[in-house]
């Protein structure tokens, strides 16, 4: 579990006990922190000894969940806020919805048994807009866009193509495009972008318990606007076949190298990223303090011990039921092996390129509906 803070060791003194009592118990928490200077690191060690502290690398809430990302050692990643407006009770539900064959588990108030104690009535038909705009053009069927609590395999995280943790503070004093609060609509759209499975859970947000909130209505409105254009351009420049001899993305002839994904065009005033085809998975952010030598296949300290981490179904071949041997009385009866969850294969070759998505991201409703 990720969550990014800045300033909040009061609600990380009620947030963080309660995530401790979640049953089933959570693998790893992870807190990563922006220069905060209210002792919210002193106060996360205190409350919960099993912490893991991560320091940001660059500035921006994007940052700090990509930080988060790259230390993580689990197989699931939750996004969870420290302001105390996310149910640490709802976890179960989001790690519930990728056991059962999702890749992207993305909350919603205002999906069946969702709702929020903090919206206004202004923000509440913004965000109905935007969902109209990003549904149009990623062929989605999202009911809250704007939404921060999501969880998703770690594996899918190369598709996402976050900024690198350690690239340097742009020499401007900006940020890089995906570095800032733009990080939950990003998401969306790559995990709809790349085809992947996406279900909706249910979730009720409270209002921040201390402290002022960083939304800012028109502005980030705005900025989510500009981020569904560019998102939508850059989906549209990975979709683009390609040309007579040109190798496509994730394809390659012989002795020619593959391609590195196309660099984002962001909205005018944000800086790009850097494109670095070919580089090594970047490093996790640097912990503040000395951290010891990791043993082969041994994951970080968890606060609680008793609990593995969720595991991604595996498609398993049933075994046959056993025969009757002749002349032998009547068998007992055999119990049904059981289902495992079937998972759809991504092709790997097609990925990027289009040819795997469909013509709509069908988005499945974690109460059993599915809309395509």
């Amino acid at each position: 579990m990720i969550v990014p803070t800045r300033n909040e060791a009061r609600n990380l003194e009620v947030v963080l006990p309660a995530v401790a009592a979640v049953r089933p118990a959570v693998y790893e928490v992870i807190v990563v922190d922006g220069d905060s200077q209210d002792g919210t690191v002193e106060t996360a060690r205190r409350v919960l000894p099993g912490v893991r502290i991560v320091r940001q690398t660059r500035k921006g809430k994007g940052n700090a969940m990509a930080c988060g990302f790259a230390a993580a050692t689990g197989d699931a990643i939750v996004m969870f806020d420290a302001d105390g407006s996310a149910d640490p009770q709802e976890i179960p539900r989001f790690v519930a919805a990728l056991v059962e064959g999702a890749d992207f588990a993305k909350g919603s108030r205002f999906t069946k048994g969702g709702g929020s104690d903090d919206i206004t009535l202004l923000r509440k038909g913004g965000n109905a807009g935007l969902n109209l705009i990003a549904n149009t053009l990623f062929g989605t069927r999202y009911s809250d866009l704007c939404y921060g609590y999501n969880a998703f395999w770690a594996d899918i995280l190369p598709l996402l193509e976050l900024p690198a943790v350690d690239m340097p503070p742009h020499p401007d004093g900006g940020m890089y495009w995906g570095d800032g609060f733009e990080i939950e609509t990003v998401l969306n759209c790559r995990v709809a972008a790349a085809g992947l499975s996406i279900t909706e859970v249910p979730s009720v947000e409270k209002e921040r318990m201390f402290g002022e909130t960083n939304l800012r209505t028109f502005a980030d409105g705005t900025r989510v606007l500009r981020t569904l254009a560019a998102e939508r351009r850059r989906a549209g420049r990975d979709d683009r076949p390609a040309g007579p001899g040109t190798a496509g993305p994730g394809t390659a002839g012989p002795g020619t190298a593959v391609p590195g994904p196309a660099a984002v065009v962001p909205p005018a005033g944000h800086p790009a990223v850097p494109a670095t085809p070919g580089t090594a998975p970047v490093p996790p952010a640097v912990p503040d303090r000395a951290v010891p030598a990791a043993q082969p296949q041994r994951p970080a300290p968890r606060p609680h011990a008793d609990a593995p981490p969720p595991q991604r179904p595996q498609q398993q071949p049933s075994r046959p039921a056993p025969q009757p041997q002749p002349g032998a009385g009547r068998p007992a009866p055999q119990q049904p092996a059981p289902s495992p969850v079937a998972r759809e294969q991504r092709p790997v070759g097609a990925e990027r390129d289009g040819s795997a998505r469909p013509e709509r991201t069908g988005v499945r409703y974690a109460w059993g509906e599915e809309a395509s």
